[in-house]
């Protein structure tokens, strides 16, 4: 058994901090890899302070994980020592329901192992990305491609594929309008995304102080949801809207920006329930759906595609000491857009 450092919660209401936490035994078909960026996702805050409900604590949170393979197990087919891998939301699922059979494992009908927080199968609560190496099955692990810079692809294992998926599967591309509500974490990638599908994409943020931002990262429009003009003038227009914002929002008004047979999916998870009339749906046969980061399949495809159209996430790369302070800059949407942690400072 293998016993690493870590950044670790203990409860809800106290900081995280340093830990040491345990990796099983490298297993016949198993990947020990050394971790060398973890992002810091919106959920890791959600779930570290009970607000999805209580964790079992203590637990290292962290789905967003790059790093270098540092010892495979005998049976082991698609990596060897010293690829360039990563790990995301999920690190083990039934792999026989319909759902898993069809490469869709974040829907496992019988429920997939997460990264963090989870139970395994032998029992021992799983820890994340925030920890020097991490053991997984290689069905679980991608391959990260040379051309992304392993910091700024991190992100693209959660905030990367959770827009990615929708997207792809909404149909973004020429000739559709795709509006992107909240430019952060997720929705910065949602923009990158979108645009290099060759949609044409609209930002909706509460303000206009990130529109160069938007527009540097691909978006064609960019409007404030504080001003009630935008949602006249906006009415009707999009084919999809993905909301990436983690909190309520007036979805009836939102809903009314969609054009006929246009689709809203939701990504970001807030804490507190939505509720929305159904009649901006009936009235225009739209639809209000909800989506979950990807399969294994299409995280690799994923991956594949940011590095043919040069694309990762923009962060602000931090040492393991600060993770205490950037939780509240997240909070505060005080980053620019999307933490990740140097773990070679956990050693």
């Amino acid at each position: 058994m293998l016993t690493v450092n870590s950044y670790s919660a203990t409860s809800a209401t106290e900081p995280l901090a340093p830990a040491r936490v345990e990796r099983r035994d490298v297993g016949p078909r198993d990947v020990l890899i050394e971790i060398k960026y973890c992002g810091i996702c919106h959920s890791d805050i959600h779930f570290v302070r009970g607000e999805w409900g209580t964790a079992p604590y203590p637990v290292a949170p962290g789905h967003e994980i790059a790093g270098i393979v540092a010892a495979v197990g005998p049976e082991v087919t698609q990596y060897a020592v010293g690829d360039r891998v990563g790990v995301g939301c999920m690190v083990d699922s039934c792999g026989e329901c319909s759902s898993c059979r069809k490469g869709e494992e974040q829907y496992c009908l019988k429920g997939n192992t997460l990264t963090y927080g989870s139970t395994d199968k032998d029992g021992r609560i799983t820890q994340g990305g925030y920890s020097t190496h991490i053991v997984v099955t290689e069905d679980f692990v991608v391959r990260i491609p040379e051309g992304i810079e392993l910091d700024s692809a991190a992100p693209l294992l959660c905030a990367g594929i959770t827009t990615y998926s929708p997207l792809r599967r909404w149909g973004a591309g020429p000739g559709k309008k795709v509006a992107v509500v909240g430019l952060g974490g997720l929705g910065h990638m949602a923009v990158k995304l979108a645009h290099a599908l060759g949609a044409e994409v609209t930002v909706l943020s509460q303000s206009l102080k990130k529109r160069e931002d938007g527009l540097r990262l691909g978006a064609d429009h960019y409007y404030a949801t504080s001003d009630p003009e935008t949602f006249e003038q906006l009415a009707g227009s999009f084919d999809l809207i993905v909301n990436t914002i983690s909190a309520k929002i007036d979805l009836d008004a939102y809903l009314s920006l969609l054009a006929v047979d246009g689709t809203m999916v939701n990504v970001g998870a807030p804490a507190e329930p939505l509720a929305f009339n159904v009649f901006p749906l009936i009235m225009s046969r739209r639809s209000f759906a909800g989506s979950a980061i990807g399969g294994i399949r299409e995280t690799q495809e994923m991956l594949d595609f940011c590095a043919q159209h040069h694309l990762g996430a923009e962060i602000e790369v931090i040492s393991a000491d600060k993770i205490n302070e950037a939780y509240e800059r997240v909070l505060a949407s005080d980053v620019r857009y999307r933490f990740v942690i140097d773990i070679s400072t956990l050693a």
